[in-house]
């Protein structure tokens, strides 16, 4: 049995306006989640749990009335989707109760409902997926020119100005289409919420990802960089054994190794989980990946292994960013150096460990489970954009035997 009631909650106790909340209650358990709406103690009947608009002057009773009329469709909302729920044959639990409501508790704007959606995802720690969101809300926000627009305007002609307006930008095409497929997930968000209905606005459009120029090096290059005298803790040296580390430890994405903690190094055994999948991975620790834990090592306060992040010093999530927008600037530098004619950056050291695994006939389903990947196909589509020298050389060879 699933219940929804208002409820008013005071927030403190000198008059001051207190929230409305929706109760849900299921399985004897009960949750609360907040409106924005503002209230006086005395604007709430108790007994009917209801606004009483008999109070205040006309504008205030203007005020309640709005109040009031949102809170009825959002009521009507919420009963809706939680019948879908009740009609899908399958385990329900308050928590999936609470997430449907959290996610449709939005105004009909579409720059409101992207702010909730990253609020969202914030809560539930997705931090990354947060921030795709956030750039597409950030260029969309650029193409309304921070006009508001409903939700409803979301309509085929709309859609082909947004993808015109992005093209017109100078972004190539897998930047277009990471904005259009964000785009579309949100317009699919809010049918599903019962927000706007399915007029299906973006099937017109070819979504794809082209295959994007390679970002794997040769190891003589990696050897060149190791080869590198840097001066020792600078950003340049930094960013050198970052990259290294990342190869030794099978292409670990930076994000990972920069939030690794003690805990994960037990007995000889690295293990962490990938932010992006969840996956589980395990690697042996050697000694090279030793020097270099050693020589940026935290101190005992810090819960992390390397001493790139300090918690006493705000969001870690943005110090994250800063450092690895300083790594891979300092990257790019040092690939000029050993005359790289591709940007270095972490994300290449991923490739290129797949790449020399590869090379040197390591199986790709060995090379999948090592990076991590949830099948071979991942792996295939990594090796697929790397692999054309090969491809070529074979067939040069069968053109030879003519």
């Amino acid at each position: 049995m699933i219940s929804l009631r208002l409820k008013f909650k005071a927030l403190t106790d000198n008059g001051e306006e207190g929230v409305l909340c929706y109760q849900i209650r299921h399985n004897r358990t009960t949750r609360l989640i907040q409106t924005s709406y503002r209230i006086f103690a005395n604007e709430w009947d108790v007994k009917s749990e209801c606004i009483n608009l008999e109070k205040g002057d006309i504008k205030r009773r203007q005020y309640l009335y709005t109040i009031q009329l949102k809170i009825r469709k959002e009521k009507h909302r919420f009963k809706s989707l939680i019948q879908k729920l009740k009609t899908q044959n399958k385990s329900v639990s308050i928590n999936d109760i609470e997430k449907l409501l959290l996610d449709s508790q939005t105004g009909t704007t579409l720059f409101e409902f992207i702010i909730t959606i990253v609020s969202n995802y914030h809560k539930r720690g997705q931090h990354r997926t947060a921030e795709t969101y956030q750039s597409t809300l950030n260029s969309v926000n650029r193409f309304c020119q921070g006009r508001e627009i409903a939700l409803s305007e979301l309509d085929r002609e709309w859609i082909i100005s947004y993808e015109y307006y992005l093209k017109s930008c100078g972004l190539q095409h897998n930047t277009v289409s990471f904005y259009m497929c964000r785009l579309r997930a949100i317009y699919n968000k809010a049918v599903e919420l019962d927000l706007i209905e399915q007029r299906a606005p973006f099937r017109h459009l070819k979504i794809g990802i082209e295959k994007t120029t390679k970002r794997a090096i040769p190891i003589r290059y990696i050897r060149e960089l190791k080869s590198l005298k840097l001066k020792e803790f600078s950003s340049k040296d930094l960013a050198r054994d970052m990259f290294l580390f990342s190869f030794y430890t099978r292409g670990m994405s930076f994000v990972d190794i920069v939030f690794l903690r003690k805990k994960n190094l037990k007995n000889g055994i690295l293990s962490y989980r990938r932010k992006k999948t969840g996956q589980k991975l395990h690697i042996r620790w050697e000694w090279c990946m030793e020097q270099i834990a050693a020589k940026y090592k935290s101190d005992d306060r810090s819960p992390y292994i390397f001493s790139l992040l300090d918690e006493t010093k705000g969001n870690v999530r943005v110090q994250y960013q800063n450092k690895l927008a300083s790594i891979n600037r300092n990257l790019k530098i040092l690939g000029k150096e050993i005359g790289l004619d591709i940007p270095l950056t972490t994300y290449v050291a991923r490739h290129s460990w797949a790449t020399t695994a590869r090379s040197e006939g390591v199986p790709i389903s060995i090379i999948s489970e090592g990076m991590g990947h949830n099948n071979e196909k991942t792996t295939q589509i990594y090796l697929a954009s790397l692999d054309n020298k090969v491809i070529d050389n074979a067939n040069k060879k069968i053109i030879g035997l003519l």
